[in-house]
Protein backbone atom coordinates (compact mmCIF):
# COMPACT_ATOMS: atom_id res chain seq x y z
CA UNK A 1 0.00 0.00 0.00
CA UNK A 2 1.49 3.56 -0.45
CA UNK A 3 2.34 5.37 2.18
CA UNK A 4 -0.15 7.98 2.61
CA UNK A 5 2.41 10.73 3.94
CA UNK A 6 3.66 10.94 -0.10
CA UNK A 7 0.11 11.47 -1.48
CA UNK A 8 -1.48 14.25 -2.33
CA UNK A 9 -2.58 16.26 0.18
CA UNK A 10 -6.37 15.92 -1.07
CA UNK A 11 -7.53 14.45 -4.06
CA UNK A 12 -9.34 18.30 -5.03
CA UNK A 13 -5.18 19.58 -5.04
CA UNK A 14 -4.56 19.86 -8.81
CA UNK A 15 -0.98 21.39 -8.61
CA UNK A 16 0.09 17.53 -7.00
CA UNK A 17 -1.69 15.76 -9.85
CA UNK A 18 -0.05 17.87 -12.48
CA UNK A 19 2.42 16.72 -14.75
CA UNK A 20 5.46 18.66 -13.12
CA UNK A 21 8.17 17.26 -15.05
CA UNK A 22 6.70 19.08 -18.56
CA UNK A 23 4.36 21.56 -17.25
CA UNK A 24 6.36 23.10 -14.69
CA UNK A 25 9.08 24.53 -16.90
CA UNK A 26 11.48 26.39 -14.26
CA UNK A 27 14.71 25.58 -12.98
CA UNK A 28 13.13 24.47 -8.66
CA UNK A 29 14.08 26.84 -6.11
CA UNK A 30 16.34 25.01 -3.44
CA UNK A 31 15.64 25.78 0.48
CA UNK A 32 15.20 28.33 2.59
CA UNK A 33 16.47 28.62 6.25
CA UNK A 34 15.33 30.74 9.10
CA UNK A 35 16.51 31.14 12.73
CA UNK A 36 15.62 33.35 15.63
CA UNK A 37 16.99 33.87 19.53
CA UNK A 38 16.18 35.93 22.54
CA UNK A 39 12.38 36.30 21.74
CA UNK A 40 9.59 34.45 23.51
CA UNK A 41 7.91 31.76 21.58
CA UNK A 42 10.63 31.75 18.77
CA UNK A 43 8.67 29.10 16.65
CA UNK A 44 6.09 31.07 16.21
CA UNK A 45 8.55 33.87 14.85
CA UNK A 46 9.92 31.06 12.73
CA UNK A 47 6.63 29.59 11.07
CA UNK A 48 6.10 33.25 10.09
CA UNK A 49 9.50 33.73 8.43
CA UNK A 50 9.52 30.19 6.70
CA UNK A 51 6.27 31.16 5.26
CA UNK A 52 7.70 34.39 3.69
CA UNK A 53 10.00 31.96 2.12
CA UNK A 54 7.80 29.40 1.12
CA UNK A 55 8.99 30.13 -2.71
CA UNK A 56 12.50 28.36 -1.93
CA UNK A 57 10.59 24.95 -1.50
CA UNK A 58 7.07 23.93 -1.38
CA UNK A 59 7.55 19.85 -0.59
CA UNK A 60 8.09 19.97 2.82
CA UNK A 61 9.09 22.03 6.05
CA UNK A 62 10.31 22.05 9.60
CA UNK A 63 11.24 23.55 12.94
CA UNK A 64 13.28 22.39 15.66
CA UNK A 65 12.75 24.37 19.32
CA UNK A 66 15.06 24.78 22.80
CA UNK A 67 13.45 25.34 25.93
CA UNK A 68 14.95 25.44 29.07
CA UNK A 69 12.53 23.32 30.98
CA UNK A 70 11.71 21.20 27.57
CA UNK A 71 14.38 20.67 25.38
CA UNK A 72 14.37 20.07 22.35
CA UNK A 73 11.51 19.53 20.36
CA UNK A 74 10.86 19.35 16.26
CA UNK A 75 7.71 18.71 14.16
CA UNK A 76 8.62 18.27 10.71
CA UNK A 77 5.85 17.65 7.90
CA UNK A 78 5.32 17.26 4.03
CA UNK A 79 3.42 20.57 2.62
CA UNK A 80 3.11 24.10 2.99
CA UNK A 81 3.72 26.27 5.88
CA UNK A 82 -0.16 27.41 6.35
CA UNK A 83 -1.01 24.22 6.27
CA UNK A 84 1.31 22.61 9.14
CA UNK A 85 2.10 25.57 11.16
CA UNK A 86 -0.34 27.74 11.97
CA UNK A 87 -2.39 25.56 14.52
CA UNK A 88 -1.69 26.70 18.12
CA UNK A 89 -1.91 23.07 19.25
CA UNK A 90 1.31 22.62 16.81
CA UNK A 91 3.23 25.58 17.83
CA UNK A 92 2.72 24.99 21.86
CA UNK A 93 4.53 21.28 21.17
CA UNK A 94 7.47 24.28 20.12
CA UNK A 95 8.16 26.01 23.25
CA UNK A 96 11.46 28.22 23.96
CA UNK A 97 13.36 31.58 23.09
CA UNK A 98 15.24 29.56 20.31
CA UNK A 99 14.30 27.83 17.38
CA UNK A 100 15.11 26.89 13.61
CA UNK A 101 13.14 26.21 10.59
CA UNK A 102 13.64 24.68 6.80
CA UNK A 103 11.71 24.65 4.10
CA UNK A 104 12.60 22.06 1.42
CA UNK A 105 12.42 21.20 -2.08
CA UNK A 106 14.58 18.12 -2.52
CA UNK A 107 17.63 18.81 -4.98
CA UNK A 108 19.76 15.81 -3.36
CA UNK A 109 18.52 12.42 -2.09
CA UNK A 110 15.93 10.13 -3.18
CA UNK A 111 13.56 12.77 -5.47
CA UNK A 112 10.17 11.14 -5.96
CA UNK A 113 10.21 8.81 -2.96
CA UNK A 114 11.40 11.56 0.38
CA UNK A 115 10.48 10.23 3.66
CA UNK A 116 9.78 12.19 6.82
CA UNK A 117 13.13 11.47 7.81
CA UNK A 118 14.78 13.31 4.50
CA UNK A 119 12.97 17.02 5.77
CA UNK A 120 15.33 19.18 7.83
CA UNK A 121 16.50 20.63 10.80
CA UNK A 122 18.40 17.56 11.25
CA UNK A 123 19.18 16.84 14.52
CA UNK A 124 22.22 15.61 16.40
CA UNK A 125 23.39 14.90 20.29
CA UNK A 126 26.64 14.95 20.87
CA UNK A 127 28.85 14.97 24.31
CA UNK A 128 28.40 18.42 25.30
CA UNK A 129 24.99 18.76 24.28
CA UNK A 130 22.16 18.63 21.19
CA UNK A 131 22.51 20.53 18.09
CA UNK A 132 19.91 21.05 15.09
CA UNK A 133 21.09 22.12 11.68
CA UNK A 134 19.36 23.27 8.21
CA UNK A 135 21.18 23.69 5.26
CA UNK A 136 20.56 25.44 1.84
CA UNK A 137 22.70 24.66 -0.92
CA UNK A 138 24.04 21.10 -2.34
CA UNK A 139 27.67 19.55 -0.69
CA UNK A 140 29.09 18.30 -4.51
CA UNK A 141 31.77 16.10 -2.88
CA UNK A 142 28.72 14.42 -0.53
CA UNK A 143 28.48 10.29 -2.22
CA UNK A 144 32.58 10.62 -1.10
CA UNK A 145 31.96 11.65 1.92
CA UNK A 146 28.88 9.68 2.38
CA UNK A 147 31.16 6.33 1.16
CA UNK A 148 33.77 7.80 3.72
CA UNK A 149 32.18 8.02 6.78
CA UNK A 150 30.10 4.60 6.72
CA UNK A 151 33.33 3.18 5.80
CA UNK A 152 34.32 4.24 9.51
CA UNK A 153 30.78 3.30 10.97
CA UNK A 154 28.40 6.22 10.86
CA UNK A 155 24.48 4.96 10.32
CA UNK A 156 22.74 7.64 7.98
CA UNK A 157 19.11 7.92 9.02
CA UNK A 158 17.92 9.83 5.14
CA UNK A 159 19.09 10.20 1.51
CA UNK A 160 19.92 14.25 1.67
CA UNK A 161 23.67 15.41 1.52
CA UNK A 162 22.90 17.81 4.85
CA UNK A 163 23.36 15.00 7.19
CA UNK A 164 27.03 14.77 6.25
CA UNK A 165 27.60 17.68 8.18
CA UNK A 166 26.07 16.24 11.28
CA UNK A 167 28.11 13.17 11.09
CA UNK A 168 31.45 15.54 10.44
CA UNK A 169 30.19 17.44 13.42
CA UNK A 170 30.15 14.18 15.73
CA UNK A 171 33.91 12.96 14.53
CA UNK A 172 35.31 15.95 15.27
CA UNK A 173 37.80 16.76 18.07
CA UNK A 174 36.27 20.43 18.11
CA UNK A 175 35.82 21.27 22.31
CA UNK A 176 31.95 22.84 21.25
CA UNK A 177 29.40 22.80 18.61
CA UNK A 178 30.26 26.27 16.69
CA UNK A 179 34.47 24.40 16.59
CA UNK A 180 32.81 20.58 15.63
CA UNK A 181 31.11 22.78 12.71
CA UNK A 182 33.94 24.71 11.76
CA UNK A 183 35.90 21.44 11.39
CA UNK A 184 33.25 19.63 9.48
CA UNK A 185 32.45 22.55 6.91
CA UNK A 186 36.12 22.66 5.93
CA UNK A 187 35.51 19.79 4.79
CA UNK A 188 32.75 19.95 2.42
CA UNK A 189 32.67 21.22 -0.96
CA UNK A 190 30.04 23.20 -3.01
CA UNK A 191 27.71 25.59 -1.47
CA UNK A 192 26.04 25.90 1.59
CA UNK A 193 24.12 28.78 4.02
CA UNK A 194 23.78 26.79 7.31
CA UNK A 195 21.42 27.77 10.19
CA UNK A 196 22.20 25.55 13.15
CA UNK A 197 21.54 25.78 17.12
CA UNK A 198 22.59 24.70 20.14
CA UNK A 199 20.95 25.30 23.55
CA UNK A 200 21.94 28.56 23.82
CA UNK A 201 23.28 29.36 20.35
CA UNK A 202 22.13 30.73 17.05
CA UNK A 203 24.76 29.44 14.18
CA UNK A 204 25.00 30.87 10.59
CA UNK A 205 27.49 30.53 8.50
CA UNK A 206 28.17 31.15 4.21
CA UNK A 207 30.70 28.81 1.96
CA UNK A 208 33.91 30.85 1.10
CA UNK A 209 31.89 31.39 -2.77
CA UNK A 210 28.99 32.58 -0.65
CA UNK A 211 26.98 31.00 -3.21
CA UNK A 212 23.40 31.06 -1.15
CA UNK A 213 22.10 33.95 0.59
CA UNK A 214 21.86 34.61 4.22
CA UNK A 215 21.19 38.05 6.13
CA UNK A 216 21.42 38.57 9.69
CA UNK A 217 18.29 40.86 11.63
CA UNK A 218 17.17 42.11 14.53
CA UNK A 219 14.13 41.71 16.48
CA UNK A 220 13.87 43.90 19.90
CA UNK A 221 16.51 42.10 21.99
CA UNK A 222 16.58 38.78 19.79
CA UNK A 223 18.15 38.35 16.77
CA UNK A 224 17.16 36.51 13.44
CA UNK A 225 19.07 34.59 10.69
CA UNK A 226 17.35 34.20 7.19
CA UNK A 227 17.70 33.02 3.69
CA UNK A 228 16.08 36.69 2.11
CA UNK A 229 15.38 40.32 3.68
CA UNK A 230 11.46 39.49 3.06
CA UNK A 231 11.52 37.31 5.76
CA UNK A 232 12.64 39.60 8.17
CA UNK A 233 9.77 41.73 7.06
CA UNK A 234 7.06 40.03 7.94
CA UNK A 235 7.72 39.46 11.67
CA UNK A 236 9.00 43.15 12.20
CA UNK A 237 13.03 42.74 12.53
CA UNK A 238 15.25 45.37 11.29
CA UNK A 239 17.86 44.27 8.69
CA UNK A 240 21.85 44.30 9.88
CA UNK A 241 23.44 43.05 7.17
CA UNK A 242 24.35 39.88 4.74
CA UNK A 243 26.51 37.51 6.51
CA UNK A 244 29.52 37.61 4.40
CA UNK A 245 30.91 34.59 2.05
CA UNK A 246 32.75 32.05 4.56
CA UNK A 247 31.86 34.10 7.78
CA UNK A 248 30.19 32.10 10.34
CA UNK A 249 28.61 34.16 13.28
CA UNK A 250 27.68 32.45 16.54
CA UNK A 251 24.98 34.50 18.53
CA UNK A 252 23.60 33.96 21.92
CA UNK A 253 22.46 36.34 25.16
CA UNK A 254 25.99 38.32 24.52
CA UNK A 255 25.17 39.29 21.33
CA UNK A 256 27.01 38.45 17.92
CA UNK A 257 30.40 37.01 17.17
CA UNK A 258 31.84 36.89 13.85
CA UNK A 259 34.12 33.98 13.25
CA UNK A 260 36.84 33.33 9.57
CA UNK A 261 37.08 29.73 9.22
CA UNK A 262 37.79 29.34 5.98
CA UNK A 263 40.94 30.37 3.65
CA UNK A 264 39.50 33.53 1.58
CA UNK A 265 38.16 33.25 -1.94
CA UNK A 266 36.56 35.24 -4.40
CA UNK A 267 32.93 35.47 -3.66
CA UNK A 268 30.83 33.69 -6.38
CA UNK A 269 27.30 34.74 -5.69
CA UNK A 270 24.43 32.76 -7.59
CA UNK A 271 23.61 35.41 -10.21
CA UNK A 272 20.09 33.40 -11.00
CA UNK A 273 19.01 34.77 -6.97
CA UNK A 274 18.76 38.20 -9.14
CA UNK A 275 16.97 36.65 -11.96
CA UNK A 276 14.28 34.24 -10.74
CA UNK A 277 14.70 32.61 -7.16
CA UNK A 278 14.72 35.47 -4.43
CA UNK A 279 11.69 37.37 -3.62
CA UNK A 280 11.43 40.63 -5.82
CA UNK A 281 10.88 42.71 -2.36
CA UNK A 282 14.00 41.16 -1.16
CA UNK A 283 17.22 43.17 -0.94
CA UNK A 284 20.38 41.32 -2.68
CA UNK A 285 24.16 43.33 -2.14
CA UNK A 286 22.26 46.35 -1.20
CA UNK A 287 20.22 46.38 -4.21
CA UNK A 288 16.13 45.56 -4.53
CA UNK A 289 15.54 42.25 -6.75
CA UNK A 290 12.85 43.75 -8.10
CA UNK A 291 14.56 46.88 -9.73
CA UNK A 292 17.28 44.77 -10.56
CA UNK A 293 14.92 42.56 -12.47
CA UNK A 294 13.04 45.84 -13.73
CA UNK A 295 16.89 46.82 -15.04
CA UNK A 296 17.45 43.16 -16.88
CA UNK A 297 14.08 44.09 -18.84
CA UNK A 298 15.81 47.24 -19.72
CA UNK A 299 18.75 45.83 -20.93
CA UNK A 300 16.95 42.94 -22.79
CA UNK A 301 14.92 45.85 -24.87
CA UNK A 302 17.96 47.64 -25.95
CA UNK A 303 20.19 44.19 -26.62
CA UNK A 304 16.62 42.62 -28.56
CA UNK A 305 13.91 45.59 -29.89
CA UNK A 306 11.06 44.12 -31.97
CA UNK A 307 8.08 45.99 -33.52
CA UNK A 308 5.48 45.38 -31.75
CA UNK A 309 2.14 46.05 -29.62
CA UNK A 310 1.86 44.82 -26.41
CA UNK A 311 4.74 43.43 -24.12
CA UNK A 312 3.42 41.31 -21.66
CA UNK A 313 5.11 39.35 -18.77
CA UNK A 314 4.03 35.41 -18.55
CA UNK A 315 3.26 35.78 -14.67
CA UNK A 316 4.52 35.99 -12.13
CA UNK A 317 8.00 36.00 -12.32
CA UNK A 318 8.60 37.59 -15.75
CA UNK A 319 6.42 41.32 -14.93
CA UNK A 320 9.05 43.28 -13.28
CA UNK A 321 11.44 42.54 -16.58
CA UNK A 322 8.22 43.55 -18.45
CA UNK A 323 7.93 46.56 -17.04
CA UNK A 324 11.44 47.33 -18.19
CA UNK A 325 11.40 46.35 -21.36
CA UNK A 326 8.30 48.04 -22.17
CA UNK A 327 9.54 51.33 -20.05
CA UNK A 328 12.83 50.79 -22.21
CA UNK A 329 10.89 49.86 -25.93
CA UNK A 330 8.26 52.49 -25.45
CA UNK A 331 5.57 49.79 -25.97
CA UNK A 332 2.69 49.51 -23.83
CA UNK A 333 2.60 47.13 -21.37
CA UNK A 334 -0.47 44.80 -20.62
CA UNK A 335 -1.27 41.92 -18.05
CA UNK A 336 -2.09 39.30 -21.25
CA UNK A 337 -2.04 36.34 -18.75
CA UNK A 338 -3.77 35.86 -15.87
CA UNK A 339 -2.64 33.36 -13.41
CA UNK A 340 -5.21 31.65 -11.29
CA UNK A 341 -3.50 32.28 -8.05
CA UNK A 342 -6.03 29.26 -6.14
CA UNK A 343 -5.28 26.61 -8.54
CA UNK A 344 -3.66 24.13 -5.91
CA UNK A 345 -7.14 24.09 -4.57
CA UNK A 346 -10.39 23.12 -6.56
CA UNK A 347 -13.79 21.33 -6.32
CA UNK A 348 -13.39 19.79 -9.44
CA UNK A 349 -12.49 15.80 -9.27
CA UNK A 350 -8.73 15.30 -11.14
CA UNK A 351 -9.82 13.55 -13.92
CA UNK A 352 -7.71 12.47 -16.72
CA UNK A 353 -9.31 15.31 -18.94
CA UNK A 354 -8.18 17.82 -16.10
CA UNK A 355 -4.66 16.47 -15.89
CA UNK A 356 -4.04 17.25 -19.49
CA UNK A 357 -5.53 21.01 -19.12
CA UNK A 358 -1.73 21.52 -17.84
CA UNK A 359 -0.31 25.19 -18.05
CA UNK A 360 -4.66 26.32 -18.96
CA UNK A 361 -5.18 25.74 -14.95
CA UNK A 362 -2.41 27.79 -13.77
CA UNK A 363 -2.44 30.92 -16.58
CA UNK A 364 -5.30 32.26 -18.55
CA UNK A 365 -4.96 34.70 -21.54
CA UNK A 366 -6.80 37.60 -21.31
CA UNK A 367 -8.17 37.69 -24.90
CA UNK A 368 -9.52 41.32 -25.29
CA UNK A 369 -5.84 42.65 -24.89
CA UNK A 370 -4.50 40.41 -26.66
CA UNK A 371 -6.39 40.02 -30.34
CA UNK A 372 -5.05 41.17 -33.26
CA UNK A 373 -1.73 42.08 -31.47
CA UNK A 374 1.58 41.77 -32.13
CA UNK A 375 2.91 40.41 -28.38
CA UNK A 376 6.34 40.45 -26.89
CA UNK A 377 6.00 37.46 -23.75
CA UNK A 378 8.45 38.40 -21.32
CA UNK A 379 9.95 35.14 -19.30
CA UNK A 380 12.77 34.73 -16.85
CA UNK A 381 13.92 31.17 -18.52
CA UNK A 382 13.19 29.10 -20.99
CA UNK A 383 14.48 25.76 -19.34
CA UNK A 384 12.77 22.50 -21.12
CA UNK A 385 10.73 24.60 -23.33
CA UNK A 386 7.04 22.94 -23.02
CA UNK A 387 5.58 25.78 -21.22
CA UNK A 388 6.80 28.17 -23.73
CA UNK A 389 5.34 26.35 -26.36
CA UNK A 390 1.86 25.98 -24.51
CA UNK A 391 1.73 29.48 -23.94
CA UNK A 392 2.58 30.61 -27.21
CA UNK A 393 -0.28 28.32 -28.30
CA UNK A 394 -2.68 30.38 -25.78
CA UNK A 395 -1.51 33.30 -27.17
CA UNK A 396 -2.43 32.51 -30.80
CA UNK A 397 -5.55 30.98 -30.20
CA UNK A 398 -6.47 34.40 -28.15
CA UNK A 399 -6.18 35.81 -31.91
CA UNK A 400 -2.69 37.28 -31.69
CA UNK A 401 -0.98 38.17 -34.81
CA UNK A 402 2.31 37.69 -33.74
CA UNK A 403 4.23 36.29 -30.67
CA UNK A 404 8.08 37.20 -29.88
CA UNK A 405 9.76 36.03 -26.60
CA UNK A 406 12.19 37.71 -25.00
CA UNK A 407 13.74 35.91 -22.38
CA UNK A 408 15.96 37.83 -19.02
CA UNK A 409 18.21 35.19 -18.68
CA UNK A 410 20.54 33.92 -21.01
CA UNK A 411 20.08 30.48 -22.56
CA UNK A 412 20.20 27.79 -19.55
CA UNK A 413 22.54 25.24 -21.12
CA UNK A 414 23.85 23.51 -18.44
CA UNK A 415 23.03 21.99 -15.06
CA UNK A 416 23.58 23.28 -11.45
CA UNK A 417 24.91 21.00 -8.65
CA UNK A 418 24.53 24.48 -6.28
CA UNK A 419 21.51 23.47 -4.65
CA UNK A 420 18.91 24.56 -7.72
CA UNK A 421 17.17 21.38 -9.05
CA UNK A 422 18.02 21.32 -12.67
CA UNK A 423 17.31 18.44 -15.54
CA UNK A 424 20.06 16.74 -17.07
CA UNK A 425 22.28 18.49 -19.44
CA UNK A 426 20.73 16.72 -22.59
CA UNK A 427 16.46 17.94 -21.49
CA UNK A 428 17.89 21.46 -21.67
CA UNK A 429 16.85 23.22 -24.57
CA UNK A 430 19.96 24.80 -25.03
CA UNK A 431 22.38 22.17 -24.43
CA UNK A 432 21.08 21.41 -27.39
CA UNK A 433 20.07 23.57 -29.65
CA UNK A 434 21.31 27.30 -31.30
CA UNK A 435 19.00 30.27 -30.50
CA UNK A 436 17.37 30.05 -33.82
CA UNK A 437 16.55 26.57 -33.63
CA UNK A 438 15.01 27.15 -30.23
CA UNK A 439 13.18 29.45 -32.06
CA UNK A 440 11.94 27.38 -34.62
CA UNK A 441 11.32 24.46 -32.03
CA UNK A 442 8.92 26.86 -30.15
CA UNK A 443 7.16 27.91 -32.98
CA UNK A 444 7.30 31.81 -32.71
CA UNK A 445 8.34 34.89 -34.89
CA UNK A 446 11.15 35.86 -32.75
CA UNK A 447 13.34 34.86 -29.46
CA UNK A 448 15.95 36.69 -27.87
CA UNK A 449 17.68 36.12 -24.67
CA UNK A 450 19.51 38.70 -22.93
CA UNK A 451 23.38 37.60 -23.36
CA UNK A 452 25.52 37.01 -20.00
CA UNK A 453 27.25 40.47 -20.60
CA UNK A 454 24.08 42.18 -20.87
CA UNK A 455 22.95 40.25 -17.66
CA UNK A 456 25.83 41.31 -15.66
CA UNK A 457 24.94 44.89 -16.89
CA UNK A 458 21.96 44.92 -15.43
CA UNK A 459 23.30 43.70 -12.17
CA UNK A 460 25.80 46.55 -11.85
CA UNK A 461 28.51 44.32 -12.84
CA UNK A 462 31.34 44.13 -15.35
CA UNK A 463 32.05 40.67 -15.80
CA UNK A 464 35.73 39.45 -15.44
CA UNK A 465 36.86 42.60 -16.23
CA UNK A 466 37.58 43.99 -13.28
CA UNK A 467 39.26 41.53 -10.55
CA UNK A 468 38.35 43.53 -7.46
CA UNK A 469 34.41 43.74 -8.51
CA UNK A 470 32.24 40.94 -7.53
CA UNK A 471 32.06 37.55 -9.73
CA UNK A 472 28.92 36.15 -9.72
CA UNK A 473 28.30 31.87 -10.60
CA UNK A 474 27.11 31.90 -13.71
CA UNK A 475 27.66 27.96 -14.35
CA UNK A 476 23.81 27.96 -15.54
CA UNK A 477 24.22 29.89 -18.00
CA UNK A 478 28.63 29.29 -19.01
CA UNK A 479 29.59 26.13 -18.04
CA UNK A 480 32.42 27.43 -15.66
CA UNK A 481 31.60 25.76 -12.46
CA UNK A 482 33.64 27.68 -9.45
CA UNK A 483 34.16 24.19 -7.59
CA UNK A 484 33.78 20.82 -9.61
CA UNK A 485 30.99 19.16 -9.07
CA UNK A 486 33.17 15.84 -8.08
CA UNK A 487 30.27 13.67 -7.25
CA UNK A 488 28.75 14.09 -11.06
CA UNK A 489 32.24 13.92 -12.55
CA UNK A 490 32.52 10.67 -10.86
CA UNK A 491 29.02 9.88 -12.27
CA UNK A 492 30.39 10.53 -16.05
CA UNK A 493 29.26 14.50 -16.34
CA UNK A 494 31.23 16.87 -18.62
CA UNK A 495 32.47 20.03 -18.17
CA UNK A 496 32.71 22.32 -20.89
CA UNK A 497 35.81 22.21 -22.74
CA UNK A 498 38.52 24.31 -22.36
CA UNK A 499 38.07 27.06 -24.91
Amino acid sequence: MSDPRLLPASPFDIDAWLPQAEDDDKLREECGIFGVIGVKDAASFVALGLHALQHRGQEAGGIVSHDPEHGFNSVRRFGYVRDNFTSQSVMETLPGPLAIGHVRYSTAGSKGQTQIRDVQPFFGEFSMGGAAIAHNGNLTNANSLRRELIDRGSIFQSSSDSECIIHLMARSMGRNIPDKMEEALRKVEGAFSVVAMTRTKLIGVRDPLGVRPLVLGQLGDGWVLSSETCALDIIGADFVREIEPGEMVVINHEGVESRRPFRPVRPRFCIFEHVYFSRPDSIIGGRSVYETREAIGVELAREAPVEADLVCPVPDSGTPAAIGYARQSGIPYGMGIIRNQYVGRTFIEPTEQIRNMGVRLKLNVNRALIQGKRVILVDDSVVRGTTSRKIKEMILDAGAREVHFRIASPPTAWPCFYGVDTPQREKLLAATMSEEEMRDHLAVDSLRFISLDGLYRAVGEARGRDPRAPQYCDACFSGEYPVKPADMIEKGFQLKAAE
